[in-house]
């Protein structure tokens, strides 16, 4: 019989884990490299010395998660609350609740969400605005085509472009990008927002339902995980970062160097964020040998400030999950209410609240103490009865190009799954790949995109299974057939002389 062949993947998040959970499933000798001292880094979270519970903001699990979904079903633990239900404020007050839409009566998308939604002060004028966009919206279908012709607007310049309202943009459109692409919509691309709001919103009427797991992350979910996947042969090291990778005389990765010490491999995986690949590169005498992998410099991130905050009694919170907007001109917030999310603190004295703050480039040189008033004031400004309420403990985690930079011009930079290297893969949210999904779902779909390629490559082992992303509504399709119709005869008969 012979030898396993070695896998090597590099970062123990979601694509990280999912790689290396499929690979040794199927027999192979995988070694999972962490960098930090525990799987998942600032998504798992961890404990403080005080025994108190914090991670680096707090993630959600929306309804097309399908993949993710299934993986806690085959792994059987039950890590999620009930879908919940959302709300958005702004320094005026609430601004809008959202239903469960899959309770509803559904509807051709998007009219469940237009009428479904429940906004308190913008105006129904306002709000038919966004009709035009709906070209934008079926003109984009995720293809490498549509994200080269979007990529390099802004999504601001598209929105007025179709005609969207300046007060539908401020208060509907930019607090999204806020918190789903974590950035002012002059610093996104249209492409990534298109793409975006199409996944988590527009797609599907029950799209924007959301679950969250009963307590962090890692405790929920990566810690069975990587007990399973040591069960069935896979070690997984932390405190390993990697700085180099060596390779044959015929191009393909032979090892992988953490300091001093080098992980024989057959494939490698990297599983990183940009902000980690970029240093890798950076480091790398290997890596940094390729154009294409220099231009992943080019790539950015952005600054996430997480908060937790023990105030000394209950503050009875509408929502347990709210975004806000207005605060900070280029900055969203989000504020989630943990007693009723997590188990830990569903019978606490007092109210224990995490806010955090994307794009958070000004705020991360303030001092712990000027951070702590400020979120308390802003959570005054939401939920009045804070005001009486105290802070008896409190964390701040500061996390610099903590999450993906999806800016416009982007795309051209970012790599496929393939790379010059035959048997060295890439997987992570940042990733192109044809499946349609982000964030969370997108990382863990790529790990296991990168696991089939390394399959592929030995033919060894079954590939593993994944969930497309739900087809489009009938009459979405049909009106994306008629317009890459119409688009490939105008193509034909109009060359297009215009940048």
């Amino acid at each position: 019989m012979s030898e396993a062949k070695r896998v090597i993947v590099i970062g123990a998040g979601w694509a990280g884990l999912g790689a290396t959970h499929h690979l040794s499933q199927q027999g192979y000798n995988v070694t999972l490299l962490e960098a930090g001292p525990h799987p998942g880094g600032l998504v798992a979270g961890w404990k403080t010395s005080a025994g108190r519970s914090i991670e680096g903001g707090i993630h959600g699990f929306w309804y097309p998660y399908k993949n993710i979904f299934n993986l806690v079903k085959r792994l059987k633990i039950n890590p999620f609350t009930p879908f919940t239900r959302s709300a958005q404020y702004s320094p005026k007050g609430l601004e809008c609740e959202s239903p469960l839409f899959q309770d509803k009566p559904p509807l051709p998308t998007p009219l469940g969400t237009f009428l479904y939604t429940r906004f308190y002060r913008l105006p129904l004028a306002d709000r038919l605005s966004a009709l035009p966009l709906l070209y934008a919206v079926i003109d984009f279908d995720n293809s490498p085509d549509a994200w080269r012709r979007y990529d390099k607007m802004t999504a601001r310049e598209l929105f007025r472009e179709f005609g969207v309202s300046k007060r539908l943009y401020k208060e509907a459109f930019e607090p999204m990008l806020l918190v789903g692409l974590f950035a002012p919509g002059e610093q996104c691309s249209a492409a990534a927002a298109l793409g975006m709001l199409y996944y988590f919103i527009l797609a599907h009427q029950p799209d924007f339902d959301v679950v969250w797991c009963r307590g962090t992350v890692g405790e929920q979910i990566f810690q069975p995980w990587v007990e399973q996947i040591e069960q069935t042969g896979g070690k997984v090291l932390t405190n390993q970062r990697v700085t180099d990778l060596t390779l044959n005389d015929e191009g393909c990765v032979t090892g992988v160097v953490c300091g001093d010490e080098t992980f024989a491999a057959d494939a490698v995986i990297s599983a990183v964020s940009v902000s980690g690949m970029k240093k890798m590169v950076s480091q790398s005498q290997t890596l940094n040998q390729y154009a294409e992998f220099r231009n992943l410099l080019n790539l950015g991130g952005i600054d996430v400030l997480a908060t937790r905050l023990w105030f000394d009694r209950r503050v009875k919170v509408p929502r347990p999950s709210n975004a806000c907007f207005g605060f900070d001109a280029t900055t969203g917030w989000t504020f989630f209410d943990l007693n009723a999310l997590h188990d830990e603190f569903k019978d606490a004295p007092g109210t224990v609240i995490e806010a955090d703050f994307y794009h958070a480039n000004q705020l991360l040189p303030m001092s712990n103490a000027q951070i702590w008033e400020k979120v308390h004031q802003d959570l005054a400004t939401c939920v009045p009865k804070f005001k009486q309420a105290k802070i008896v403990y409190s964390t701040v985690i500061r996390v610099r190009q903590g999450v993906t930079h999806f800016a416009p011009g982007s795309y051209q930079h970012f790599l496929t799954a393939k790379t010059p290297i035959p048997n060295f893969y890439l997987s992570g949210d940042w990733v192109i790949s044809q499946h349609g999904s982000w964030s969370q779902e997108k990382a863990y779909v790529t790990g296991l995109e990168a696991a089939n390629l390394v399959i592929e490559q030995f033919k060894q082992g079954k590939k593993a299974d994944i969930i497309p992303v739900e087809t489009d509504e009938p009459h979405i399709q049909l009106a994306r057939l008629v317009n890459r119709s119409v688009r490939t005869v105008g193509d034909w008969v109009w060359p297009q002389f215009g940048l």
